[in-house]
């Protein structure tokens, strides 16, 4: 059995990735981002932590967060934000895909990958490359052809804060480095053991 270990860096910044079982595509579905975003603002409540950029795509989602000083539990928070997802989700006739009778043993449900990336950001520079791999990650996928035209990310509130222009990554000339750098930043389908 592998052995994961996770960096704890008690008010740190990380960047993380998260798919769902067997890659269904959960958010392809307005209905399914909604419960996604309340599930994380209900956690935020209990559990407070700052999400500095999110994106969701159909079967997986990237995000950068900052704790609060002290704390390191970035874990239980997610645990918090799937499990409600989840509860929810089912709730509202979502459908799991069958789960392994090991799976069930453990409770899980066919909704979620077990585990998630995670990478703590080191320093500014990290931070940015992180940042703008959010940002064009739409386009890797070859979703949309430009950042702005995809709805379900934080790309747009910052451009409304004037952090990028909303024409960022567009045209063929266009792409960050970040685009044409080795892919160690999560990607699930290096990262997860397809169950």
């Amino acid at each position: 059995m592998p052995d994961y270990r996770r960096a704890f860096v008690p008010g740190g910044t990380f960047f993380f990735t998260v798919v769902t079982y067997q890659r269904q595509r959960l958010f392809d579905v307005e209905a399914n981002r909604t419960l996604l975003g309340n599930a994380i603002r209900e956690c935020q409540q209990k559990w407070p932590f700052e999400i500095n950029a999110i994106v969701l795509l159909p079967d997986h989602l990237h995000a950068i967060w900052s704790l609060p000083s002290g704390d390191s539990n970035y874990s239980a928070r997610w645990s918090v934000i799937k499990k409600t997802f989840t509860i929810h989700y089912l709730k509202a006739g979502g459908r799991q895909r069958v789960a392994s009778p090991g799976k069930r043993r453990e409770r899980r449900k066919g909704v979620w990958q077990r585990r998630f990336w995670e990478h703590t950001i080191e320093d500014e520079e990290d931070f940015e490359a992180h940042f703008d791999y959010i940002r064009y990650n739409p386009v890797k996928h070859k979703l949309v052809r430009c950042p702005h035209e995809w709805e379900p990310s934080s790309f747009h509130r910052w451009v409304k804060e004037g952090v990028y222009p909303l024409n960022w990554a567009c045209g063929p000339n266009a792409r960050p480095a970040i685009a044409d750098s080795k892919d160690d930043f999560g990607e699930p389908d290096e990262m997860f053991e397809v169950a």
